[in-house]
């Protein structure tokens, strides 16, 4: 009897062992294939276009971790671009180095370029290899305007990545004074001169190429010497994620120069009224990402400045309807921060700015905006000297916003920046009515209490 009981309560336990094992085949044969091509012999090859930013960064070190975890043969950079950060080329440089998975930078295709930035991340590189048509080199220090700089700012960058460039030559054993050349002289090299100067090691015609003349080679990385086996090897791409994506596009210059202005201006609309709530939200999201996307591009301070000090002089403006005067500075500001918002020097950065016709466009739009918006609070104002409006004084509304004396009111189809006139707190949705008006402003106060 006491046996039975034994087995009955070892039933569950048996039941649930064979549950698991009867998952744990199906399981095995879904994931165990994955993980076996994961590991098998390949090349793992990510394209790095465009500017050099800490995006790149982020890029390229996460594809050395998966070729590291993925047991990859070799790492291929199918590299194409006019120069970028010099924090983010060191970092990258640095990874380059310290990885101890064989990697080929590969300059391709037909007619692209490693320009400045690219010049160093091509030599760091365990093989350097270049597409017929392509070029290399002219990483001489220029502002990020494109502009030279001058004498002793030029002579303290160049010094610096001159130095960077031969300890990479060093390192890699290829020509130091050709490498310096490209940072000291802006020389630039097409793929055949940079063969025979030993800037690169070959050139490839493509993927296919470049593996049969990596095949058998041998390179030494910090995981050790590698024989490297090539020969009909898998090749597997690996793409920027969605983070990674987003990033690169709110990076662009002009798209940060957007964020930044239509955030400044949603946080002004919802001073003028308070309660909206939405364009505070949205400015607010829009200067954040605007800020996020400088942290990838080489921004100058002085032309955020510019620009919020333009803002500033707009919403004065409004305040006090002046001559214009504070107007007409508000647009040269704007202007002028469109222009110099980027402007920070690096010697391996390509010329980065807003477009001229969006930074016209807007400052138009802006101008058109606030003229309009103090003719209206002047008239207004004029009016509102009698001191009452006629046409909206005695009218009721409903509170949108909470009073508290400030908010928003609904008269007719109209919402106006609403003042209580006893000071006291009014809900939302509570009746009042127009004591007076002055500018953009009424003055209110509870239906009750006007009428009593």
């Amino acid at each position: 009897m006491s046996l039975s009981k034994r087995h009955r309560k070892l039933w569950p336990l048996l039941t649930g062992i064979c549950l698991l094992m009867g998952l744990a085949g199906p399981l095995l044969g879904l994931v165990a294939p994955h993980l076996a091509r994961a590991q098998s012999p390949h090349a793992l090859i990510v394209t790095i276009d465009g500017t050099i930013n800490p995006v790149k960064e982020r890029f390229i070190s996460r594809a050395i971790d998966q070729a590291v975890e993925d047991q990859a043969t070799l790492l291929i950079l199918e590299l194409d671009t006019p120069g970028g950060l010099l924090s983010s080329t060191r970092k990258i440089v640095e990874y380059l180095l310290e990885s101890p998975v064989p990697v080929v930078v590969f300059v391709s295709p037909r007619g692209a370029r490693a320009g400045s930035a690219g010049t160093f991340i091509t030599a760091a590189g365990h093989f350097a290899v270049m597409a017929p048509g392509t070029n290399i080199g002219a990483a001489a220090p220029i502002s990020a305007t494109g502009e030279d700089l001058d004498d002793t700012l030029a002579s303290k960058v160049e010094n610096d990545a001159a130095a960077l460039i031969r300890s990479i030559a060093q390192e890699r054993g290829r020509n130091e004074e050709a490498l310096e050349e490209t940072v000291r002289m802006a020389a630039s090299f097409s793929a055949n001169e940079a063969v025979e100067l030993n800037v690169v090691d070959f050139i490839a015609e493509d993927l296919d190429d470049l593996l049969a003349q990596l095949n058998g080679q041998t390179v030494i990385t910090t995981g050790g010497e590698q024989t490297l086996q090539t020969h009909d090897l898998a090749q597997r791409r690996m793409n920027k994620n969605l983070l990674e994506n987003f990033l690169e596009f709110i990076s662009d210059p002009n798209i940060s120069f957007l964020f930044l202005t239509l955030g400044g201006l949603g946080l002004v609309v919802e001073l003028f009224n308070p309660g909206l709530i939405a364009p505070g939200v949205v400015g607010i999201i829009l200067l954040l990402l605007a800020f996020l996307a400088f942290g990838n591009l080489p921004v100058s301070w002085a032309g955020i400045t510019f620009i919020v000090v333009a803002i500033l002089l707009a919403v004065i403006e409004t305040q006090v309807a002046g001559w214009g005067v504070l107007g007409v500075g508000s647009i040269v500001c704007f202007i002028i921060g469109g222009i110099v918002l980027f402007g920070e020097t690096t010697p391996t950065m390509p010329s980065v700015n807003v477009s001229r016709w969006l930074v016209g466009g807007i400052a138009a739009a802006f101008a058109l905006s606030l003229f309009y918006l103090t003719q209206v609070i002047y008239q207004s104002r004029r009016q509102g000297n009698e001191p009452l409006r006629p046409s909206l004084v005695g009218m009721s509304g409903t509170v949108t916003g909470e009073l508290t004396p400030r908010g928003v009111v609904q008269v007719g189809s109209e919402t106006w920046t609403a003042v209580s006139l006893d000071g006291n707190v009014i809900n939302v949705g509570e009746t009042v009515k127009v004591s007076k008006v002055y500018g953009l402003i009424v003055t209110v106060s509870r239906q009750e209490t006007e009428d009593a």
